[in-house]
């Protein structure tokens, strides 16, 4: 089977079987996640937000809540870990929050295996081969996050993302799925609040592409 073949149709007839069998398998788990979240927040247990998709179109990723909307004296958001519930952290810790996502994927949004999709915000500060990583359906998992996630720093999570559209293929798919399936269960992988580093890399691109702006006018 030619990587071509996979890539156009095979990878998506395949999303949807393995979505909506792992979303009715997983049904019991959402449901129940679903009153619990609903119980603990007194609101919608869903956290919708726009994400840049395949071809950079715009889609809303949905997740289950984690966080609640605590503010300071000041009236501004406390920090990520600080709104992060007790339940939001367990939610978290075993990926729960990620169920939800089986429908993005269901509704030809997302993959179950490609980028990880990021905020909208970020979208102009890319670089012409990062952009790369939006020309297939973003994922649930992909080869950066089984390949150090957090612990990783940007350039090299891009490149990673870039080196899995270069070489999509059937294999590598398989090959990302079982590792995923390993870090699910592995108690070695620590996870660092992915929000702030998604702060701190807007900070960091949006300064060297304002410094890249001003040496072209200089």
């Amino acid at each position: 089977m030619s990587n071509n073949l996979y890539s156009s149709y095979l990878k998506r007839a395949l999303d949807l079987t393995a979505s909506v069998l792992g979303f009715l398998a997983l049904s019991p788990i959402f449901i129940i996640l679903t009153i619990v979240i609903w119980i603990d927040f007194k609101t919608s247990p869903f956290f919708f937000q726009e994400r840049p998709g395949k071809d950079e179109k715009v889609f809303k990723i949905i997740k289950f809540k984690s966080m609640n909307n605590k503010k300071d004296a000041e009236g501004n958001l406390l920090s990520n870990r600080e709104r992060t519930t007790k339940l939001g952290r367990v939610i978290r810790k075993y990926s729960l929050d990620e169920i939800p996502q089986l429908l993005n994927v269901i509704n030809g949004d997302m993959s179950l295996i490609g980028p990880r999709p990021l905020v909208v915000l970020y979208l102009p500060y890319y670089n012409e081969i990062e952009r790369k990583r939006h020309s297939v359906r973003p994922g649930i998992t992909g080869l950066a996050q089984v390949k150090g996630r957090n612990s990783l720093v940007w350039e090299e999570r891009f490149a990673l993302d870039v080196e899995y559209v270069e070489n999509l293929s059937l294999s590598l798919d398989i090959k990302i799925l079982y590792w995923t399936i390993q870090k699910l269960f592995s108690k070695s992988e620590v996870a660092i609040d992915q929000d702030e580093f998604l702060d701190w890399f807007n900070v960091y691109r949006k300064k060297q592409w304002e410094a890249d702006k001003t040496s072209k006018l200089s």
